[in-house]
């Protein structure tokens, strides 16, 4: 069906007026941030500036830095959400929790609809290597991938918090694009790391490299007299010289991308071996 007046008159189709006003009203994608640093943090408001225009921004992160929290939930206590000013066109919220809780509260509680992507960062330091254990950063996106939602956490290594990120906004952008367009493989998510104060050259995925803490406890004293004690330490690499690894190309300026699965299982051949030695097949 059409309408119009005679020669060179409009002509407009009924099929035409309906994929407009579907147009109009299609919902943008719904993504969701966290972090680990707190609502405060620069990065998070870098993260929110990147990826603004890719769709619906909520942000949901802790009222204070929870670095370290891994996946941890707050039982024992009850949980307060603090609604915001919109950062940038960004929905604002904190939670007196941990990185989990926000994502929790942020699914159960706060967002209109589920969200299409989960992301968190930019954290303030390095999450490579076994640090993703530790990572509450990465409890977030672990969080996310466990219910079914595309999830990558971002870290810059440098614990500043006028760390400069100019760098690394680029691949953010292109990847955050890409992953909210093609979503990723059931149960990965992904854990992408930059270095700081350089020139990156370019991207590799890759694994974590194996590496441990050589934890060490430093004793104070406080002004009564008792002790106590702070954690120190550096990070080992058992993996130096392997291009396979994320700390490896870290540290020739390339940032690093490591699929990652939140249940953390062996693979089948270790479970088989592992059956097998047993005497449980």
């Amino acid at each position: 069906m059409a309408t119009g007046g005679g020669r060179g008159g409009l002509v407009i189709t009924w099929k035409w007026c309906i994929f407009a006003v579907k147009d109009v009203y299609m919902e943008k994608k719904l993504i969701l941030i966290s972090n680990d640093d707190s609502v405060n943090a620069p990065g998070l408001h870098v993260l929110v500036d990147c990826v603004k225009d890719l769709g619906e921004v909520w942000v949901v992160a802790p009222a204070e830095p929870k670095s370290g929290q891994s996946s941890s939930l707050t039982f024992n206590a009850p949980l307060r959400v603090t609604e915001h000013p919109d950062y940038e066109g960004a929905h604002l919220f904190s939670v007196s929790g941990t990185p989990v809780d926000c994502v929790k509260l942020a699914m159960h509680t706060i967002l209109p609809r589920r969200p299409d992507l989960v992301l968190a960062g930019i954290n303030h330091g390095s999450n490579a290597g076994n640090s993703v254990i530790y990572s509450g950063t990465m409890g977030a996106v672990f969080e996310g991938c466990m219910d079914g939602i595309p999830s990558i956490g971002y870290s810059l290594l440098h614990h500043s918090m006028a760390a400069d990120f100019s760098e690394c906004l680029p691949f953010v952008k292109s990847l955050t694009a890409e992953v909210l367009d093609k979503g990723l493989p059931e149960g990965v998510c992904l854990n992408v790391n930059f270095p700081a104060k350089v020139k990156i050259e370019g991207m590799k995925v890759v694994r974590a490299a194996r590496s441990h803490w050589t934890e060490e406890y430093k004793q104070y004293i406080d002004p009564h007299g008792k002790p106590f004690y702070w954690l120190t330490g550096s990070q080992v690499n058992e993996d130096k010289d392997n291009p396979e690894t994320d700390l490896y190309w870290l540290s020739r300026n390339y940032a690093t991308c490591v699929p990652c699965t939140a249940l953390q299982n062996a693979s089948p051949a270790e479970i088989a071996s592992v059956a097998e030695s047993l005497g449980y097949k």
